[in-house]
This record gives structure tokens, C-alpha cells and sequence, in this order.
């Protein structure tokens, strides 16, 4: 649904006359119409009033006679002659001005008219500018994330008129989204500090009854199997304080290279990855940024314990993690392994919470189901984003890409 709209509001549909051009031909139509309509009565008036000047001036009146003489090159003429003469004349004369009204008119009216389609153009784009904020920001709205962009606002000034009413309900709308999005937000931390003290308490008290001396094999193994719980409850509840936090905008940041990240966080991973005899192969370049260097290193952090988690078990398996600077002013963590293959139509579900691939290992698994969804987070936080695919064999490939950092040279 987000892709359609932003297709539609990115204006990627087949091309059609925009709403400006075709006001603009309306009035220009409108115009010609009411240009041409004028043309013809004034034809029509001017016939009319030839007509009626040549009948009093040349047809006799009742009860009187009038008498018409005219020299023509040396030739008098009276009587009908002079009559016949006369309306000779007078139809030349009319014609003449008929085609000089109909092709003065005419040029007359088409320069007209081009004006009036540019004067309409520069008037339709000035009424419809307002109309161009409001798509402008529900653009802005739509390419972001769904948790970011929502503090934008048309604040549209003018008369109350309908486009006024339009911008003040859009914006009343998108302000009750955001406040339900930090509602949550605010919601999800505040419970989950609530949550660590009961669990904290709970895990003293197991381990207080363990070691007592007169405590039995049984109650031992009870313990060992509560701290194993508590122990991924507390994952949990971290996993979605640092969820939370990695919503939010960042806004102190400082140079970091994701290089210097990659190799702490390989060296960090490299005793999980022998325990689960898993190769790691580690390919570093400059990959300056800026932003939280506790969230990046999260970034990293979680691919690659994903990769080493999610791959194989037979001492085949590998994870190879990689930093780099490409064009356009980015710079990537790219994060790849082995392991069960994955549908291409499950690769996006796997960056939402709580979702794993391989229902079977949802109750064993170490993890509670938001690494990704942390890393997708984090990325957008500091201005970039994240991809993945499955690779061919098995296993995937997930790409963080950022925006390189302006402290760096080019």
C-alpha cells in the first residue's frame, strides 16, 4: 500500500494532462467561444445596419419621388442607371468591410486569445499553488517511514476557502497520527523500564535460592531453567527499550567509520561464531558517517549475530561482512551467510517484530525476534536505509547503506 501511494503522489503514472493545463484550455476554449460568438453579431449588426442605410437613403419613400444623378468619368447618369450604380457601389463597399472586420477580427482575436491562455495559465497556476503545498508535503510524508515525516505541515495561509479547509484537515489529521506514534513509542519504554525491575528482583531471588546449601539437584535445575527464561525476558525488554530509542531521530552525532566499527564488532562475535563453528571473513574500507556510534555499533551488531545464528550447523557455514563507500555520497555495511534458504517473498517480513524465519526455532532461539526490526530503525534514524535479499544457495544479504559523513573528504 506505502509503494502504491508513493507511486502515485511521486507522480510515476502514465503521463496525462495535469489539472493546470486543463483549466487552462477551458478558459482559452471559453474565451474563443464567447471571441467568436461577438464576431458574428457584430457581422450580423453591421449587415443590418448597411441595409437600413442604403433603404433610407436610395429606395424612394411612399407618396414621395426622389431623384439621383451621378457623373461618372464624364458621364451622367440619373434615374435607374443611377440606382443600379449606386448599389454596385454599395455592395463593394460593404464587402470590403466585411472582410476587413472578418480578418482584422480574427487576427484580432487569436492574439487575444493567446493572451488570455497565458494570462489563464499564470491565474490557474496561482490558484492552484496551494494544491501543489499540500502534494508536496503528503509527498514528503509518504517517502518517509511511517514513524518519521509526521511532524511535517502544510500551515496553509489564506482565506477560508475550500483549499484552506482541505490543508487544515490534512494537517489535523497527521498531527493525531503522530501523537499516536509517540504515544506508542512512549508507551513501549515506559513498560519496558517498568518490566526490568520485577525481572531484575526475580532473577536475585532464583539465584539466591540455587546457592543455598540445602538446596536440592532439583531446585538447581528449576533455577537454571527460570534464569533461562528471565534471561531472555530481559533480552526482550532491551531489545524494545533500544527499539524505541532507535525511532527516534538522532540528534548528537559525531564522525564515525563503519570500518572501525566492523572490525570491533568481529572481534566481539568471533568467540559466538567458533562456538557455532561459523567462518567470519571481514573485508574493510573507509566508510566515514555521522551519528550514534552506540547505535551503529547495534546496527552491525545485530547483522551479523543474525548471520551467525541463523546459519548452517555441519562446520560449513561462513558470515563475511563488509564496509565500503559507494556513489551518490553513501556508504554501505553489507552482511552475508550461509544458511536455510529463504522465499524471496519472506525477506521483507523478516525486518518486522517479532518475525523470524524458521518458525520450529521461535522457543529456542537466544533471540527475541528484533534484531532486524532494530537494525531497519536504526538506519532510517540516521538517514539511510535497508535492503536484503536471498542468496542463491541459501542464506541472505542484507545491506545497510548511509549517508557518507560531511566531515569527510570526498
Amino acid at each position: 500500500m506505502k509503494s502504491s501511494v508513493s507511486d502515485r503522489l511521486g507522480g510515476r503514472l502514465p503521463l496525462r494532462p495535469t489539472l493546470r493545463l486543463r483549466l487552462t484550455l477551458v478558459y482559452g476554449a471559453v474565451f474563443l467561444l464567447a471571441g467568436l460568438t461577438l464576431l458574428g453579431v457584430t457581422y450580423l449588426l453591421f449587415n443590418q445596419k448597411v441595409a437600413e442605410q442604403y433603404e433610407s437613403r436610395f429606395e424612394p419613400q411612399p407618396g414621395r419621388r426622389k431623384e439621383i444623378f451621378i457623373m461618372k468619368n464624364g458621364v451622367t447618369l440619373q434615374g435607374e442607371d443611377a440606382v443600379r450604380f449606386m448599389r454596385q457601389e454599395a455592395e463593394v463597399l460593404r464587402s470590403a468591410a466585411v472582410t476587413s472586420m472578418l480578418t482584422q477580427g480574427g487576427i484580432a482575436l487569436g492574439v487575444v486569445g493567446g493572451a488570455a491562455v497565458g494570462l489563464g495559465w499564470v491565474v490557474a497556476g496561482r490558484m492552484l499553488a496551494p494544491l501543489h503545498k499540500v502534494t508536496d508535503t503528503a509527498r514528503k510524508i509518504a517517502a518517509a517511514p511511517a514513524e518519521r515525516g509526521l511532524h511535517e505541515r502544510i500551515a496553509l495561509s489564506g482565506p477560508e476557502d475550500e483549499v484552506k479547509q482541505l490543508a487544515d484537515t490534512f494537517d489535523t489529521m497527521v498531527e493525531r497520527l503522530d501523537h499516536s506514534f509517540d504515544g506508542q513509542r512512549r508507551f513501549v519504554a515506559n513498560a519496558s523500564h517498568e518490566l526490568r525491575t520485577p525481572l531484575t528482583l526475580n532473577r536475585a531471588l532464583v539465584e539466591l535460592a540455587m546457592h543455598r546449601r540445602t538446596a536440592s539437584p532439583d531446585v538447581k535445575e528449576l533455577g537454571e531453567s527460570l534464569l533461562e527464561i528471565n534471561a531472555r525476558h530481559e533480552h526482550l525488554i532491551s531489545g524494545l527499550l533500544l527499539l524505541a530509542r532507535s525511532e527516534q531521530e538522532t540528534v548528537d552525532r559525531s564522525p564515525v567509520d563503519l570500518a572501525d566499527v566492523v572490525t570491533h564488532v568481529t572481534q566481539q562475535s568471533a568467540a559466538e561464531a567458533h562456538e557455532a563453528k561459523v567462518a567470519m571473513y571481514e573485508v574493510t574500507a573507509p566508510a566515514p558517517t555521522t551519528g550514534d556510534a552506540l547505535l551503529l555499533e547495534r546496527l552491525v551488531h545485530n547483522l551479523v549475530e543474525n548471520g551467525i545464528r541463523y546459519n548452517l550447523d555441519d562446520g560449513t557455514g561462513w558470515v563475511r561482512v563488509v564496509s565500503r563507500t559507494v556513489a551518490d555520497r553513501k556508504v554501505e555495511v553489507e552482511v552475508s551467510n550461509t544458511g536455510p534458504s529463504v522465499p524471496p517473498y519472506e525477506v521483507p517480513q523478516l525486518f518486522k517484530p517479532f518475525h523470524r524465519h524458521a518458525a520450529d526455532r521461535v522457543i529456542t532461539a537466544r533471540s527475541a525476534g528484533l534484531g532486524l526490526s532494530i537494525v531497519r530503525s536504526v538506519a532510517v534514524a540516521h538517514g539511510g536505509d535497508i535492503r536484503a535479499r536471498a542468496r542463491e544457495g541459501g542464506g541472505l544479504i542484507v545491506v545497510a547503506s548511509l549517508p557518507r559523513g560531511a566531515a569527510y573528504p570526498p
